[in-house]
């Protein structure tokens, strides 16, 4: 049986710093501090203007830049200091909610502690609906629990958005994983159409970020417009056994996954979730074939 918290506890292939791991290693150890340095280092691609910062077109390209390693590179690029002093907006690196996820996760695992980016819905961005979001998790080893963290949201976002809780300790009602969010549209209990972002939303939209989440849960951290194996099927195609399929793999995901070897084992044995060593990329500058290996 694999152990989740020694295996959550290391780096995977995205989130390893590789030969700029340097500039990790005098962080500080606290939670709230680490998302301070996240903030400090990003700037989000959609949030630039309250920042005062207006990205040109190949500064908006930075969003692709899947690697941990190859952000920092670019972060240094940008500003050699240390990562714990905070940079002008400017000079941050352009990414989205899943890259803030996804650099404060390759921070603790860093420090040895078990986290993960989860991809899902949140519902405090905009009134009745669930918007296309990332959050981390990281197991609180003294409240013996996973802790949901919006790494994004700064003293500026939370006050434009009215946040009513921490984002350090997002409740569960406020931030829907993806196995969550399937659950919850199969079953009735809310409206495919409230989920997405822009003008996508519906079932297939859900079954994106679901799928986004079990990968993610692997340590294999996608990017929001990527596809491969379940994704490269339309909804139309999808046969009554994939749909069962789903609904196996979200009751093992909806929550903070107590049974994590059974969707390690998934993950491994069916390509339809697995990851291939080449995927499609959806970007606005059309489809983009890439090679992760």
């Amino acid at each position: 049986m694999i152990n989740a918290l020694e295996f959550l506890a290391t780096p995977g292939s995205i989130t390893s710093p590789g030969n700029r791991a340097s500039l990790f290693d005098h962080l500080p150890d606290d939670i709230g501090a680490l998302c301070r340095v996240v903030q400090g280092v990003m700037i989000h691609i959609f949030w630039a203007e309250h920042y005062g910062v207006q990205l040109s077109e190949p500064r908006r390209e930075e969003v692709q830049l899947r690697w941990i390693a190859r952000q920092l590179e670019r972060i240094v690029e940008l500003d050699p200091r240390p990562l714990t002093e905070a940079r002008q907006p400017e000079k941050r690196l352009v990414g989205n909610c899943r890259d803030y996820s996804v650099m404060l996760t390759a921070m603790l695992r860093h420090q040895g502690i078990p986290a993960r980016a989860r991809c899902g819905f949140g519902r405090y961005f905009l009134p009745d609906h669930y918007e296309d979001h990332w959050v981390g998790e990281y197991w609180n080893a003294a409240q013996r629990r996973w802790v949901l963290v919006d790494a994004q949201l700064d003293e500026l976002q939370c006050d434009k958005l009215s946040i009513p809780f921490s984002p350090l300790d997002v409740p569960r009602d406020q931030f829907i994983v993806g196995g969550k969010a399937w659950q919850m549209c199969r079953a009735g209990q809310a409206d495919p159409d409230t989920f997405g972002i822009f003008d996508m939303h519906g079932l297939w939209f859900v079954r994106g970020d679901f799928a986004r989440d079990v990968a993610a849960l692997n340590k294999v951290e996608m990017l929001p417009w990527d596809s491969w194996g379940i994704l490269d099927t339309p909804d139309a195609d999808q046969s009554a056994a994939d749909y069962t399929f789903l609904d196996q793999v979200a009751e093992l995901t909806s929550g903070d996954v107590p049974e994590f070897d059974k969707v390690r084992r998934l993950y491994e044995e069916e390509e339809r979730l697995r990851v291939p060593g080449t995927i499609r990329s959806y970007t606005q500058a059309g489809m983009r074939v890439v090679d992760l290996e």
